[in-house]
């Protein structure tokens, strides 16, 4: 197949040149030399290009006996009378085996050019489909390590408290109700984690949608204070928030949950007994909230980093009263709050620790 696709090239050159040829014959007195000569050019240029270099060259050879034969005096015949005639048609072979050897080099180079574009696409397509395999295998190796350990935790415990309570009946009332309490803290811990991955879930599906509704921002702060007391009990509070703050058209329950993230984070990373600030105001067309602490802070490098999922900073827990958890309480604060059309961020705070701030834009109250 390819020895005849290989004649069939060379039999294509040849009928270029004969195709030119009985297209001018008619035309003969009425063109001169230099025009047959372009439009033979022309033709081996066309083979070149389509068929290849030694297809050009047979050509370039034919044109050079059709050019003598029929449009070169005396006509039907080989012999040229004219020396003149000699040297233009050495001209013309030369010039077609010149252009036919360079169009067919060219034709090669841009064949070559987009084999090896083809090539380098591919090779990218792999890598990135490489690169995605090795994130997602990361991803789901981080998921599996993070979960597994906050499950094992509590189900330890409540197993512990479960074994308690049945092997040893005879157990007080004081002594029951401070196993029922393990056991009850417990499945708390597993209903926040049960609720994180449903959050993370939503955000993947692009499912999270706030349920807006008119909201006095001192009540959202109240409310993930009162929620946080247990956890800031061991820190000094402090309020700065603006007077007469504007109701607010917010999904209250999301942003609640987002405040009470930074309320725990911070208590979780600063030290006992510092003091964590609570800032509220007007920051152009924006509310801009901000939970500050005392704590170490972020690292520059780590301050984006931190909002991804399963992402946890090995700075240690320095009240040492909870372990690290999944590292999704940012990544849902995140979600939240862009769900609401505003940033959130993490800078230095003005004594050092960490501030982590979020906006939300006031136009958006009335969309």
């Amino acid at each position: 197949m390819q020895e005849r696709t290989k004649w069939q090239s060379y039999l294509w050159g040849v009928l270029c040149i004969v195709t030119f040829t009985l297209l001018l014959l008619p035309f003969r007195p009425h063109v001169n030399s230099i025009t047959v000569a372009l439009i033979f050019l022309i033709s081996v240029v066309f083979s070149a290009i389509y068929f290849g270099s030694r297809p050009a060259f047979v050509a370039s050879l034919f044109a050079v006996l059709s050019f003598n034969f029929f449009f070169l005096p005396p006509f039907h015949t080989l012999r040229i009378a004219d020396p003149q005639n000699w040297i233009a048609l050495f001209v013309f072979l030369v010039t077609a085996l010149t252009v036919g050897s360079l169009s067919a080099r060219e034709k090669h180079r841009a064949q070559e050019a987009e084999r090896l574009y083809k090539e380098l696409q591919t090779v990218f397509e792999k890598a990135s489909q490489a690169e995605a395999l090795k994130q997602s295998e990361q991803l789901k190796s981080a998921l599996l390590d993070a979960v597994s350990h906050d499950l094992r935790t509590p189900l330890t415990s409540m197993k512990a408290a479960v074994t308690t309570l049945l092997a040893d009946l005879s157990l007080d009332e004081e002594g029951q109700r401070e196993m029922l309490e393990v056991i009850n803290a417990e499945i708390d811990r597993l209903n926040h984690l049960l609720e994180g991955l449903i959050g993370i879930a939503k955000i993947e599906a692009g499912a999270m949608q706030p349920r807006r509704s008119w909201s006095n921002f001192e009540e959202i702060i109240s409310i993930s204070l009162n929620r946080a007391a247990g956890l800031t009990a061991n820190h000094k509070i402090t309020l700065e928030i603006d007077r007469d703050l504007p109701p607010m058209r917010v999904d209250e329950k999301s942003i609640a949950e987002v405040l009470y993230v930074l309320l725990e984070n911070a208590t979780k990373f600063s030290p006992l007994h510092s003091e964590i600030i609570v800032s509220a105001k007007i920051y152009g067309d924006s509310l801009k909230v901000s939970v500050m602490d005392e704590g170490p802070g972020v690292p520059v490098d780590l301050r984006e980093k931190v909002f991804d999922k399963f992402f946890r900073v090995s700075t240690p827990d320095i009240s040492r009263s909870r372990p690290a958890g999944l590292g999704m309480g940012l990544a849902i604060a995140r979600g939240i709050i862009e769900a609401h059309g505003g940033r959130i961020w993490i800078e230095e705070s003005r004594k050092g620790g960490a501030s982590v701030s979020f906006t939300i834009p006031l136009k958006e109250q009335y969309v």
